[in-house]
């Protein structure tokens, strides 16, 4: 037996280790094909395994005993520094061996009835003194639980570390050491803002709740994901639990945090010590991260999830997940914007964008709300009604959508139909948005026959057209002639409705809207009638200015005969004095023939006056005179 005392260290040949000790080894441990030629005394004091093995091995004739430890926590160098231990060596745990030399111990049996303050004792004292309290090192510790979760689970481990870091999140984080990524180097342990490495005894004062998400986000999916449910049972808020799974998906999912616009929160750098990213599975992290986010509705959250739709859609994951993701999203897609719908397609089909993807996450909106599918336009009021208001919004969106996707020459009709039609009629008070894309669709699609145009434009129901729309769709030459007749009878019927409502417009005013009437019926009347009071404005006008014109003609024509009757008098020819005062003119020193000369070249007549100052007024007066009439 080799005494402890005498040894002065091990030696390595090749995968071989060696003592070195006076007396020859007489026990052989494997570990990862790495042979440890040893002693058995200084093994069997601390170790109940091995000492157990050497019991079962004693009716053997062999002189070297030879002891293979299959699946060892840790592999050879972990046991090499139980070796040393054994032999009486110091161990120096850190927050990244502990856990590894506690699973180890725990392996070996290495418990105080083979020695005194033995390695298993050890382990755990290190581990709830110093991990327990402190943040940093009980992430690092949680971290290399990877490799052996198994005996760690049974150890108890990472439920004990899990329930720490939960409590340290819910409490002031100075209390359990300082938060690793949150001032990098300009930050004490204690807290305290450093100055050239002095502390400076200033507090740095944050009210930010994310400064955990950087630390945890190292953790491999599987700790991840218990470290959320964790939380969760602790009380942490479910938003601040939706952000950290969103900050840990931006961080290993490729694409999402440039269609987020970016990470947001403070920028975060290791300062006190290192940490290597987890190794992630990309597509198993996607179908599993799924289950793991709240319920939670939100504009940003709307907007991760149709971001995690795009990656769901690259990696190519199962049905379920991806019909998950378009549920989620369809409950909330009055929450979503133009640019996050407009999902480019990643399989082989000819457009541009995935439109059955954003079909089917209608069909879940609608199918979301019952009373929707059962809602008429004269049963609700739109301004009123929170479902309808949602409604609204959504139909605005998705007319958006289909006026970006109309210009995609490969999008077939019946699609553009399918998506104008997955709403119900009363999503639309006006269909101006309906008739723009199916404007911009005929436009992109100018060899469509006439029989297809039509059957596209039996969606619009011209009789929710506003003003500039019937002008506009009058108009328009890629509509057949016969919907741009129907528009025309429409308009013609709105401008005789608004005309009857002006005849009573005291009467109008005075009434409150019937029960039956919708606020875009209401919209259309009243422009209408705004139309026909503008009209009937410019036709007083008009009258005025021809009763103006009409006396000031009259005023010049007595002008005249008194001007004929001075002439016809020679009595008075001589006398210039008497014709000034009778035209009200003040006499000037000429002679008589500058006056004759004056007289006969009089300025141009009230009439031509008034014609000239405001030709352009009354042509246009005119004009829209009589096209409304």
């Amino acid at each position: 037996m080799a005494p402890a005392g005498k040894i002065s260290g091990f030696h390595r040949e090749g995968t071989d280790w060696f003592c070195n000790a006076s007396l020859p080894s007489d026990i052989t441990v494997v570990v990862d094909e790495v042979n440890f030629h040893l002693h058995k005394f200084p093994l069997i004091s601390r170790c109940g395994k091995i000492a157990a093995m050497c019991e079962e091995s004693q009716s053997t004739t062999e002189e070297i005993l030879t002891v293979t430890l299959e699946e060892f926590p840790g592999g050879a160098d972990t046991f090499f520094i139980i070796v040393k231990f054994c032999y009486g060596g110091r161990v120096e745990f850190t927050p990244r061996n502990v856990v590894i030399l506690y699973c180890a111990a725990d392996y070996l049996c290495m418990t105080d009835d083979y020695g005194e303050d033995n390695l298993l004792s050890k382990s755990e004292s290190f581990f709830h003194k110093h991990i327990l309290r402190n943040w940093k090192d009980c992430i690092l510790a949680l971290q290399s639980c990877e490799p052996v979760i198994p005996r760690v689970d049974k150890l108890q481990i990472i439920s004990r570390c899990m329930n720490a870091l939960s409590v340290m999140i819910c409490t002031d984080p100075s209390l359990f050491g300082w938060p690793m990524m949150m001032y990098g180097s300009l930050q004490s342990p204690g807290g305290s803002i450093l100055w050239n490495g002095i502390n400076t005894g200033a507090k740095i004062q944050s009210n930010e709740s994310d400064w955990w998400f950087e630390d945890i986000s190292y953790l491999c999916f599987e700790l991840f994901e218990r470290l959320i449910q964790t939380m969760e049972a602790k009380g942490i808020t479910p938003e601040n639990l939706a952000r950290a799974i969103m900050y840990y998906c931006k961080k290993y999912l490729p694409g999402l945090g440039r269609w987020q616009g970016g990470q947001s929160g403070i920028s975060r750098t290791v300062a006190s010590f290192s940490m290597t990213p987890a190794t992630v599975n990309q597509r198993a992290l996607l179908e599993s991260v799924i289950k793991l986010l709240p319920e939670k509705k939100g504009k940003s959250f709307c907007r991760f999830l149709l971001g995690l739709l795009r990656v769901a859609l690259i990696l190519g994951v199962n049905h379920t997940c991806q019909d998950s993701l378009e549920r989620r999203i369809g409950v909330q897609l009055e929450l979503a914007t133009l640019d996050s719908l407009l999902i480019p397609s990643y399989s082989d089909s000819d457009t541009l964008y995935n439109s059955d993807c954003v079909e089917r996450m209608i069909h879940y909106f609608v199918s979301s709300e019952p009373s929707l599918t059962s809602t008429s336009p004269t049963s609700f009021d739109l301004d009123t009604s929170p479902s309808l208001g949602r409604l609204k919004r959504v139909a605005k969106l998705v007319d958006n959508y289909i006026a970006e996707v109309a210009s995609d020459v490969n999008l077939k009709p019946a699609k553009f139909r399918s998506l104008a039609e997955a709403l119900p009629g009363s999503s639309r008070s006006l269909h101006d948005g309906l008739y723009r894309a199916l404007d911009i669709y005929f436009k992109s699609h100018s060899w469509l026959p006439e029989k297809e145009r039509e059957q596209l434009c039996s969606i619009i129901d011209f009789q929710k057209l506003s003003i500039d729309a019937c002008a506009h769709a009058s108009q328009n030459g890629r509509l057949p002639l016969r919907v741009v007749l129907q528009v025309l009878f429409f308009e013609q019927m709105q401008l005789r409705t608004a005309l009857a409502g002006c005849l009573h417009l005291l009467d109008t005013e005075s009434a409150p809207a019937g029960p039956s009437e919708t606020t875009g019926q209401r919209i259309q009347r009243d422009g209408w009638v705004t139309v026909v009071r503008e009209n009937q404005v410019l036709k007083t006008d008009m009258e005025r200015m021809r009763s103006r014109v009409v006396e000031l003609e009259e005023e010049f024509s007595q002008i005249k005969e008194e001007m004929k009757k001075v002439t016809k008098s020679h009595s008075y020819i001589s006398s210039p004095r008497f014709l000034a005062r009778g035209i009200g003119c003040k006499l000037l020193p000429r002679s008589s023939n500058v006056e004759q000369d004056i007289l006969e070249s009089t300025a141009p007549t009230p009439r031509a006056s008034v014609e000239q100052a405001q030709p352009s007024t009354h042509r246009s007066l005119h004009r829209k005179s009589s096209s409304l009439f």
